[in-house]
């Protein structure tokens, strides 16, 4: 089963906690997930502010910049695993270091889509 975590923490705190140096187990945390083969997809997202959020209503595009929601807390990554369970993804985001400062959601990925890719 594939899975998507979303990565997220207040980003003050995650740029603060990567300058102490606080995730260097990071890359033993990737290197473990590649070497069992789980690990579909990781990336990192650019900060909040980078972002542009579109809405359409009433047939208008309407943008904003940054994030829609506005919260001290913002997704800052993501993962696709493909696993056994449940519960081998919840182990997997367990021992991802934002968990320490942060958060990991874990969403089961639609049956049958195979997922798309931009060309």
């Amino acid at each position: 089963m594939r899975y998507l975590l979303m990565i997220s923490a207040d980003e003050q705190v995650a740029a603060d906690a990567i300058a102490e140096g606080a995730f260097a187990d990071f890359t033993d945390w990737i290197e473990d997930l590649r070497r069992r083969g789980v690990l579909r997809v990781h990336e990192g997202l650019r900060p909040s502010p980078t972002a542009t959020t579109v809405r359409v209503r009433d047939g208008e595009v309407l943008l904003t910049d940054g994030p829609f929601i506005e919260g001290r807390e913002q997704v800052g990554g993501l993962a696709i695993v493909e696993v056994a369970d449940l519960d081998e993804a919840i182990a997997i985001a367990a021992g991802h270091p934002a968990t320490r400062i942060g958060q990991v959601e874990i969403r089961p990925l639609r049956d049958g889509t195979g997922g798309t890719r931009a060309a």
